[in-house]
C-alpha cells in the first residue's frame, strides 16, 4: 500500500481512490464483533499496523486474529498486558514497534495500561453497548433489559484512567421490544450499527472532527457484572419485572431458579396480555403461585396478578427442552437411524470434529459446548449441516436444545423425518358447533409459522352478520406485529428453506395446500357465512371452489417460469450470449377486502408464492376467519415457517405499515380507490416497492333490444345480486334500450320477489346480509341520495325487518348521467337502470365510458358485429358478451384508469410478482 503523511492514495487489491485522510489503527480486542470492525476499516483505507487479542483457547484462534492472519496484518496474543500493576516490557515493546495514531477497542475483555492507552497521537476510543453514562460497566445490555429501560444504545468514547467514563464522540439509541433478549438486542442493533458507528468514529478522528462530550456524573449508574450465582429470580415482583430479569439474562448467563430440588434455567420469556391458557401446575420454589405448563409454554405469575410466559428450559446438565414439555421430557423413544440417516449424521459428525478441533474423538456423549463450542460456532454448525446435508434447515434452538452429539442426532433425524413438525404448531381455537359440524377458527396473528397473540395483546371482535353477534376476538396486529411478520418472511425468502427449494417442489405444496383447502371446503364455507354473510351454497362453489383452482392452476405454473434468450448484435471478433431471468421479488405484501375474503387472498396469494416469493398477508378487519384457517392449513401442507404470514388488523395500522415497510418489495392491494391511491403513495415515498391495484368500479351492462331477453333478465339480475351485490364487478349501472326497457324493469322486480332473503346457511336462502353494519348504513343513504335527486325507487330501498344486516334488493330507474346513483359504486344490492334511445350505440357507449373507473363491462345482443364493435369501444379491464361474472383461474383479471392496474389470474398474474433480469456474456 501507498502512503504519504495520513492520506492513503490508493489500495492496490482494489485500484479504489480514496480521497479522505486515513489513519494507522492498532485494534485491541477480540470476537466477531472485532473481527468486522477490522475488515471494515481495512475496507474504508484505514491501516490496522497492528492486532492485539487474546490467546488461542482449546487450540482455536479468535476470529479477529484469523481474519488479521489471513489478511496478512501483524498479530499479537497477550495473555495479559501487566503484571503487579505494572505494564510488562515485552508487550510494551511489541505495542510500540506497530507505530500506531490511534487505538481502536472495539470489545475487549482485557485490562489495558494507560501508558498503551495515551501512546497514540490521537490516544484510544472504546465501545460501549450503552447510553453512557447509563449502565457503566461489563453487564450493560444485561442491565438495560433488566432495568426496563424503554431506550438502548451504544456510545464511542474516548479511554481515560476511569470505567467508561471518558469523553463521549459519539452515541446511537434503538427503541426496545417488549420481549428483546440480550441477544435480540445485540444482533438487531448493538452489532450491525456499532461497527458502522466505530468506523465512522475513526474516520471523523482522521478529519479532526471527533467531539469530545464530557459524561454527567449526576446520570451516571454502575452495575456489577451479572454471572450465574447472582441470577437467581427473585419471585416477589411484577410479571413485568421478572419478565425483565429473564430476558435480561437470556441467554448469558441465564436467569434460574429451583424447581423439584434442581436448577432450571429460563429463556424465551414474554409478556402474557391474554387470557390465561389451560395447563397442569408446577411448584416453584419461591413463587407466590405454581406456574402453569401449557401447551404453549410455561406460564409464571407475578405479584400484580398478571402472567408472563416462558418458552425454554434448560437443566443442570446442559439440556434444553420445550417449557411445554416439562412433564414429558423423559418419555422421548431412541430412534434406529436408517442407512441414508446414518450417512448424515456421519457428515455431522465431520462438522462437528472440525468445530470442535481440540476434542480427539466425537463420541455421543461429546458436549458441544462443554467442549469450548460458543454461539458462533453454533451458527457455524447450522450454515455447515444446510450446506453439506441436503439443505437441512436447522434453527439455533435446536442446538441449544440438544448439546450432546447423540442427542443432536435424534433431533435432526425427528426433523428430517416430519416428526416434530405437528408438534410446532400449537392453535388456540375458537370452537362452534354450526351447520351439523364443529367449526374450528383460528383468532390469532400467524408469524413465522406460530400461531401467537398481537405484541400488545390487543384484540377486536368479528361479527356475524346474520345476527350482529360476535363471533370470536380476534388479534388486532400491532406496527410491532407487522415488522416481526416481514421480518420472518424476509428470513425465509433469504435464508430459509423456501428460498433454497426447487420450482417443482414448490408446486408440490401448492397442490398440496389445494387438496386440504378441498377436503376442508365445507368448514371454510361456513366460517365464510358466518364471518362474511356469504351463502353458504355460493361459497362452497365459488368462494371455496374457485380458491382451490387458483391454487392448483398456479401449482402448475410454478416449474414453467422461464426468461428467454435474445440475439443481440456481436461485437466481432468476440461472440455473445444474452438470456432473461425471471425472479421472484422476495417479501410481496398483500392487503385483500372483505368481500370474498378467501377467493381473494388465493388470487394473490397463489401468483405471489408460485413465483417464489414469502408474503404477509392482511385480511379485511371484519372478515379474518378464513385468512386464519388458511395459514392453519398451509402448514399441514408443509410450508416452511415464514413464507407465510397473516395479520389481522386495521388497514390504518397494518395496513400502511405494510405499505411503508422498507422490506417489502411488492404490495397487491385490492380495494377502494381512494385507499388505493393513498397506498400507491406510501409505496412510492417509502422504497418504491411494486404496486398492483385492484380498484372500484361502476361497470356498465349495456342490453340491447335484439337480445334474448330471458337470458339477460337473468344474467343481469346476477350482474347486480351475485354475493348480495358485494362484488368488484358488479354490473353499477345498466343501459337498457328503450323498446325492452319497461318489460325489463317488469320481469326484474317480479324475479326479485321470488328470491329468499334469510339465514345464509339455509341452502334454499338466495339473499344473505350484507357484511356489516356500516355498509348496510352505507347503501341505505345511497339509496336515500337516489330518491332525493329524483331517480325513480320501484322496488326495496330499505332494510330488512330482522336481526342482522339484511336489505332488500333494489331497483332504481330514470337515473339520469349526473345523479349521484349513475357516477358511484354501491357495493351493494341495488340496480341503476337508465334508458337509452333505439339503435344509439355511439351514443350509449359514450354515456358507459363516461366514468373514471374501468374494471369491467358487459353487452347482450344477437349480433356478433354489434357485440365485437362494442366490446372494442368499453374501456375496461373485462367485457362480457351474453354473459356476467364468467371469470376463471386462466384469464387475467384487472382495470384501467382509476379501477386500478396490474392483473390477478391467469400468466399475466405471475408477471407481478417477478423480476426480469438480463444476463450478457461474452465467448
Amino acid at each position: 500500500m501507498l502512503w504519504q503523511g495520513n492520506q492513503a492514495l490508493r489500495r492496490f487489491s482494489t485500484g479504489q481512490v480514496y480521497l479522505k485522510n486515513k489513519l494507522k489503527v492498532a485494534l485491541i480486542g477480540q470476537s466477531l464483533f472485532g473481527q468486522e470492525v477490522y475488515s471494515h476499516l481495512c475496507k474504508e483505507g484505514h491501516r490496522v499496523v497492528g492486532v492485539f487479542t487474546v490467546p488461542d483457547k482449546d487450540g482455536k484462534a479468535d476470529p479477529l486474529a484469523l481474519a488479521a492472519e489471513k489478511n496478512g496484518t501483524p498479530v499479537f496474543k497477550f495473555p495479559r498486558w501487566r503484571v503487579k500493576g505494572k505494564t510488562i516490557k515485552e508487550v510494551a515493546e511489541a505495542y510500540r514497534s506497530v507505530g500506531a495514531e490511534l487505538n481502536v477497542l472495539p470489545f475487549c475483555t482485557q485490562f489495558i495500561p494507560m501508558d498503551v492507552i495515551d501512546s497514540p497521537k490521537h490516544g484510544s476510543i472504546i465501545y460501549h453497548p450503552s447510553i453512557l453514562p447509563r449502565h457503566r460497566g461489563a453487564s450493560a445490555i444485561n442491565w438495560t433489559l433488566i432495568m426496563g429501560d424503554k431506550k438502548a444504545g451504544f456510545s464511542v468514547f474516548w479511554a481515560d484512567d476511569g470505567l467508561d467514563t471518558g469523553p463521549i464522540l459519539l452515541q446511537r439509541s434503538c427503541d426496545v421490544e417488549p420481549n428483546d433478549t440480550v441477544d435480540a438486542l445485540y444482533n438487531r442493533f448493538l452489532f450491525p450499527e456499532g461497527i458502522k458507528a466505530m468506523v465512522e468514529a475513526v474516520q471523523l478522528i482522521a478529519d479532526g472532527k471527533a467531539a469530545r462530550m464530557p459524561q454527567s456524573e449526576a446520570a451516571a449508574t454502575y452495575e456489577g457484572i451479572q454471572k450465574k450465582e447472582n441470577a437467581e429470580i427473585s419471585w416477589d415482583q411484577s410479571a413485568e419485572a421478572l419478565h425483565n430479569w429473564i430476558r435480561g439474562h437470556d441467554k448469558v448467563p441465564g436467569a434460574w431458579t429451583e424447581i423439584n430440588g434442581q436448577v432450571v434455567t429460563f429463556y424465551g420469556s414474554s409478556l402474557l396480555n391474554s387470557s390465561i391458557p389451560p395447563g397442569e401446575p408446577l411448584e416453584i420454589k419461591g413463587a407466590r403461585k405454581p406456574g402453569l405448563v401449557t401447551k404453549s409454554g410455561l406460564v409464571l405469575f407475578g405479584n400484580d396478578g398478571k402472567a408472563l410466559m416462558v418458552r425454554n428450559l434448560q437443566f443442570e446438565d446442559g439440556k434444553m427442552i420445550p417449557a411445554s414439555q416439562y412433564f414429558s421430557a423423559g418419555e422421548t423413544s431412541v430412534v434406529e437411524l436408517t442407512a441414508e440417516e446414518v450417512k448424515v449424521a456421519e457428515t455431522i459428525k465431520v462438522i462437528w470434529a472440525g468445530i470442535l478441533s481440540n476434542v480427539p474423538v466425537i463420541e455421543d456423549s461429546t458436549d458441544f459446548f462443554k467442549s469450548g463450542a460458543s454461539s458462533m460456532d453454533v451458527v457455524r454448525l447450522v450454515e455447515e449441516i444446510r450446506q453439506k446435508c441436503g439443505g437441512l434447515q436447522l434453527q439455533n434452538e435446536d442446538v441449544y436444545m440438544a448439546t450432546k452429539f447423540e442427542d443432536f442426532i435424534q433431533k435432526v433425524v425427528r426433523k428430517l423425518r416430519g416428526e416434530d413438525q405437528e408438534a410446532e404448531l400449537v392453535v388456540d381455537y375458537v370452537s362452534k358447533e354450526v351447520n351439523e359440524m364443529t367449526v374450528k377458527m383460528p383468532y390469532q396473528c400467524f408469524i413465522n409459522g406460530q400461531f401467537t397473540d398481537a405484541d400488545d395483546g390487543k384484540t377486536y371482535d368479528t361479527i356475524n352478520p346474520t345476527d350482529g353477534s360476535t363471533i370470536c376476538k380476534v388479534s388486532y396486529a400491532s406496527l410491532v406485529d407487522v415488522d416481526k411478520a416481514v421480518a420472518a418472511a424476509k428470513d425465509a425468502f433469504e435464508n430459509g428453506e423456501w428460498g433454497r427449494m426447487n420450482a417443482r417442489e414448490r408446486g408440490i405444496l401448492m397442490y398440496r395446500l389445494a387438496d386440504l383447502l378441498e377436503e376442508n371446503q365445507e368448514e371454510l364455507a361456513t366460517i365464510e357465512a358466518l364471518d362474511s354473510g356469504a351463502v353458504y351454497t355460493l361459497a362452497l362453489k365459488t368462494h371455496i371452489g374457485m380458491s382451490v383452482q387458483t391454487f392448483r392452476y398456479f401449482a402448475g405454473w410454478c416449474d414453467k417460469i422461464q426468461g428467454s434468450t435474445i440475439p443481440i448484435n456481436q461485437a466481432r471478433p468476440n461472440r455473445n450470449l444474452t438470456f432473461t431471468r425471471k425472479e421472484p421479488l422476495g417479501v410481496c405484501a398483500i392487503i385483500i377486502p372483505w368481500n370474498y375474503p378467501l377467493m381473494m387472498l388465493a388470487w394473490k396469494s397463489a401468483a405471489c408464492l408460485a413465483a417464489g416469493n414469502t408474503l404477509v398477508l392482511k385480511p379485511a378487519q371484519v372478515t379474518p376467519l378464513t385468512a386464519l384457517k388458511f395459514a392453519e392449513l398451509s402448514v399441514k401442507a408443509g410450508f416452511p415457517k415464514g413464507v407465510i404470514n397473516i395479520i389481522p388488523g386495521s388497514g390504518g395500522i397494518a395496513g400502511q405499515r405494510l405499505s411503508e415497510h422498507p422490506d417489502i418489495r411488492k404490495l397487491g392491494f385490492t380495494g377502494s380507490t381512494l385507499i388505493g391511491k393513498q397506498i400507491m403513495k406510501s409505496c412510492a415515498m417509502s422504497n418504491l416497492k411494486k404496486v398492483s391495484l385492484e380498484l372500484g368500479g361502476k361497470s356498465p351492462l349495456i342490453i340491447f333490444s335484439d337480445c334474448e331477453l330471458d337470458k339477460a333478465v337473468r344474467m343481469g339480475m346476477g350482474a347486480v345480486f351475485f354475493n348480495k351485490g358485494e362484488n368488484c364487478i358488479a354490473a353499477g349501472r345498466l343501459f337498457v334500450e328503450e323498446s325492452i326497457h319497461d318489460e325489463f324493469v317488469t320481469r326484474v322486480v317480479e324475479e326479485i320477489k321470488k328470491m329468499k332473503i334469510g339465514d345464509p346457511l339455509d341452502r334454499s336462502t338466495d339473499h344473505g346480509p350484507q357484511n356489516h353494519k356500516a355498509h348496510l348504513e352505507k347503501l341505505l343513504q345511497y339509496c336515500e341520495a337516489g330518491v332525493k335527486e329524483g331517480a325513480t325507487l320501484v322496488y326495496g330501498g330499505r332494510q330488512v325487518q330482522r336481526p342482522g344486516f339484511f336489505m332488500e334488493p333494489t331497483v332504481f330507474t330514470d337515473v339520469e348521467d349526473h345523479m349521484y346513483l349513475a357516477k358511484e359504486e354501491s357495493f351493494g344490492p341495488i340496480m341503476v337502470i337508465s334508458k337509452f334511445q333505439n339503435g344509439d350505440i355511439d351514443g350509449v357507449l359514450q354515456r358507459a365510458n363516461n366514468t373514471e373507473y374501468g374494471l369491467a363491462s358487459g353487452v347482450f345482443t344477437r349480433d356478433i358485429n354489434k357485440a365485437m364493435y362494442v366490446s372494442e369501444k368499453l374501456e375496461a379491464g373485462t367485457v362480457f358478451i351474453n354473459t356476467y361474472n364468467k371469470t376463471d383461474v386462466a384469464a387475467p383479471f384487472g382495470g384501467v384508469k382509476q379501477s386500478g392496474f396490474g392483473k390477478d389470474l391467469g400468466e399475466e398474474a405471475l408477471n407481478e410478482y417477478l423480476k426480469t433480469k438480463t444476463v450478457t456474456l461474452e465467448y
